[in-house]
């Protein structure tokens, strides 16, 4: 499946996002984007090398083809700034995460890809009718990007792996 979304320039004058599945072209720019230890912070597969970089987009592909997992890479004006992945779930649920590159924080990158894959989610995926957004209690920016962009804090989970801290849900549901 080949899907690309793109997200229209913001009013305040942001550039237009391009979504696109990864693929070998972002090795370069995916190793420079996890040398930010605030990324590393939040997410589980380290990206220090090629050879890591090659496992990660491994993983992306391998979701892709299952049907399991939908990974987008993020670029403002052909430059890497995010990411944003749907997991399927049980039933008729799924769940989101992204993250965004150090340089790009603060520009409201991450609830607008956020949003374009909520609605891909909900358009292009039938049957499932639930995002869920999980968080670390800590992770206020991602609590932020949850509120703006829809998705309703319905409980504080406990500690879990991957979480080593309380954790928050975040639900949004598919239009009626």
């Amino acid at each position: 499946m080949t899907v690309e979304l793109r997200v229209d320039p913001t009013p305040a004058g942001h550039p237009a996002l391009d979504l696109r599945p990864w693929d070998d072209s972002d090795i370069r720019p995916l190793i420079d984007v996890y040398r930010d230890p605030v990324l590393r912070r939040w997410t589980r597969l380290p990206v220090t090398g090629v050879e890591d970089a090659l496992r990660w987009l491994e993983v992306q592909r391998d979701g892709w083809r299952s049907g399991e997992r939908f990974s987008f890479a993020v670029l403002e004006e052909g430059r890497l700034v995010g990411n944003v992945a749907l997991k399927r779930g049980a039933d008729h649920r799924a769940e989101v995460g992204y993250w965004t590159a150090a340089g790009a924080r603060g520009r409201g990158i991450a609830p607008r890809a956020l949003e374009a894959l909520t609605g891909w989610a909900f358009g292009a995926l039938p049957g499932v009718t639930r995002l869920e957004l999980l968080h670390q209690i800590d992770n206020t920016a991602s609590c932020r990007v949850a509120e703006k962009t829809g998705y309703v804090y319905r409980r504080t989970l406990p500690a879990h792996p991957p979480f080593p801290l309380d954790g928050h849900e975040h639900v949004r549901e598919a239009p009626e």
